[in-house]
């Protein structure tokens, strides 16, 4: 039982969607980290994206939201991958993980560094839900389409990694992260708009 985000949007306003796609490539790459948690696995899996979408374009509705189709085949094309290989790549020494953002410059409490190693430590599911809704700025139904699980579940997932992180680093309640980088502080931010 699958649907489409009816959004308007202007993935396909100018023709071809193809002509877009290069558009959604820092989104992809960074949702591709979250769930590979190394950069040349997500640089494969940002490929694989682009090639399946290319291919199947004529799947693509007009009118419907072209970020929301690519993320969907992200994460269909990682878990069909997982489930088929049956490992994960691990990043034990921190290489991969270090590479992916720049240090904000500032000087408050808490490190891009901190952040990321208390992100990689939540479960698959809440990451992805605040990755979804935080990061990349979806809506909860939107996420909940994606990952095709209910709204309620994903909001759930979302609450709690943010409770998980917020344990992590030690804040207390209704302390504001120190940070500037805005994609942190969208994964922490708890009234994200419910449709856009």
């Amino acid at each position: 039982m699958t649907r489409n985000v009816k959004l308007a949007t202007n993935d396909s306003a100018h023709g071809d969607p193809r002509n877009e796609l290069v558009d959604h490539l820092p989104a992809l790459r960074a949702f591709a980290l979250s769930l590979t948690r190394e950069s040349a696995g997500a640089d494969d899996l940002v490929q694989d994206t682009i090639v399946k979408a290319w291919t199947h374009i004529d799947k693509f509705q007009p009118g419907t939201n072209l970020r929301a189709w690519l993320f969907t085949i992200l994460r269909n094309t990682f878990y069909s991958a997982r489930r088929k290989t049956r490992r994960e790549v691990s990043d034990t020494d921190g290489i991969h993980a270090a590479r992916q953002a720049s240090r904000p410059e500032h000087d408050g409490r808490l490190a891009l560094n901190d952040f990321r190693n208390a992100f990689e430590k939540l479960p698959d599911e809440q990451r992805e839900a605040l990755i979804l809704v935080g990061a990349s700025g979806f809506s909860y139904e939107e996420a909940a389409e994606m990952t095709r699980v209910a709204v309620g579940t994903v909001k759930s997932r979302a609450n709690r990694g943010r409770r998980k992180l917020a344990e992590l680093l030690q804040l207390e309640d209704g302390e504001e992260l120190e940070m500037t980088d805005r994609a942190t502080l969208a994964v922490m931010a708890q009234n994200h708009p419910v449709s856009r």
